[in-house]
């Protein structure tokens, strides 16, 4: 599901989730190469309008990667060892936007946050939300929060690392 149906379904890792964006706007995005190996690349997330969004160069091989196969891991960037805000992971698919309008909404987007464009030609994807998880260290132990589309949110704490 898009992002606004995710927010309507999960509303507490959304929250998580658009604070990370908004913030930091860096995460890690985790594609299928055509060997069916993983590769881990940093991108820029930005939610557009109903979307959360990420542009990519022209042809590039994570844009490539997403073409051919849109499964998807996004993964909050871990600032270290100690996290106290955890880590997020969203799972999914990419989905390739080319609606002249829902590029500009993108470029307008990111123009407010960076004072830049890109030019054409480059990848927007949207990001299709399948299912979430947190897990944050604390007490000795950790949060473990997950949600799949058509479940509620399920969290546990389990004690001891």
């Amino acid at each position: 599901m898009r992002w606004e149906p995710f927010a309507r379904a999960c509303p507490e890792l959304a929250g998580i989730a658009r604070e990370w964006i908004i913030e930091a706007h860096i995460m890690l995005l985790g594609t299928l190469r055509a060997d069916g190996s993983p590769r881990i690349s940093a991108v820029e997330c930005d939610i557009v309008g109903d979307d959360l969004c990420t542009g990519m160069i022209w042809q590039s091989t994570k844009a490539l990667d997403l073409l051919r196969d849109p499964r998807m891991t996004v993964h909050s960037l871990p600032p270290g060892k100690d996290n106290p805000a955890g880590d997020l992971k969203l799972f999914g698919r990419a989905i390739a936007v080319d609606d002249p309008a829902a590029k500009r909404a993108y470029e307008e987007t990111l123009y407010a946050r960076i004072q830049w464009r890109p030019t054409e030609p480059y990848h927007v994807f949207a990001l299709d939300i399948d299912a979430a998880g947190f897990v944050r260290f604390r007490d000795d132990g950790r949060d473990i929060w997950s949600w799949r589309t058509g479940r509620e949110l399920h969290k546990r704490f389990r004690a001891g690392l």
